[in-house]
């Protein structure tokens, strides 16, 4: 599990309830109609908007927020220089196992295309088509999180309405105004909740997990044409830590040398 996200989310509700138990009368938060209008209104608008069949991918969608995934750039690098210094001794055919060892079912698919023979064009098209196919996958469930986000405070303010208009039918009982505007004003403070401590941090973070992914596939993508053109493993080194930041380029050679260390 990532624990940030667990943190967040955790933290983000207690603060929430721990402001509102201080404040007394916690009682007035809990609304069934309210929730009803809010809750049901933003799903209802969110079934209207995408297919069913988005919708049920949403629960899968919504795990990979809060599973913790070790997305290491620097690591891919040292395993596709490490398949190009063997490329380099033996011949394509020789690293398509190690490719499968990775784990890495894209560098894999990638290495067995060159050992196949497959020309290194058309080898590049379908892993970009691949990268480009995962990028609109996520960019769908990101959308349905940030639409959920847009819906939620519309429906809050809808549901305040409701309360005001019924409201008003005690306009002249003073002592009902105020507990009516306050039960009036919940389906705001849910609405603004869902969206700010739910749907629009889920695909923020969704987001940056997608980017990161699409990293790691452009860095595989790079190394594959660079091991097929038959360039030396430090010159593939050099190319593809243009990809990372200047801390991480650093982990490329500790981790090299802890490798060389070992041995």
């Amino acid at each position: 599990m990532d624990i940030a996200t667990i943190i967040g989310v955790i933290s983000g509700f207690a603060l929430v309830f721990i402001a509102i138990f201080i404040g007394g009368g916690a009682g007035t938060f809990v609304n069934l109609p309210s929730i009803m209008i809010t809750f049901g209104g933003t799903f209802a608008a969110t079934l209207i908007n995408y297919p069913l069949s988005d919708i049920l991918k949403t629960i899968r969608v919504l795990k990979k927020a809060f599973k913790k995934f070790e997305l290491e750039p620097h690591n891919k690098i040292n395993e596709i220089v490490r398949l190009a210094q063997k490329a380099r001794k033996n011949g394509l055919l020789a690293i398509e196992e190690d490719a499968k060892k990775t784990g890495d079912e894209f560098l894999y698919r990638g290495i067995k295309l060159l050992a196949d023979g497959v020309d290194i064009k058309e080898v590049e098209d379908t892993m970009r088509q691949e990268l480009s196919e995962m990028e609109e996958r996520h960019r769908r469930g990101q959308s349905i999180f940030r639409t959920m986000g847009k819906f939620a405070p519309a429906f809050g303010m809808l549901g305040t309405l409701i309360g005001l208009i019924q409201m008003l039918r005690f306009i002249e009982t003073p002592s009902q105004i105020g507990p009516g505007m306050a039960v009036a004003l919940v389906t705001t403070f849910y609405g603004l909740l869902i969206a700010n401590l739910i749907c629009l941090p889920i695909a923020g973070k969704l987001e940056v997990l997608s980017e990161e992914e699409s990293l790691l596939k452009r860095i595989v993508i790079e190394g594959i044409k660079a091991i097929h053109a038959g360039e030396t493993p430090h010159v593939i080194e050099e190319k593809l830590k243009a990809f990372l930041t200047p801390s991480l380029r650093k982990l490329v050679y500790r981790r090299r040398y802890e490798r060389v260390k070992k041995v």
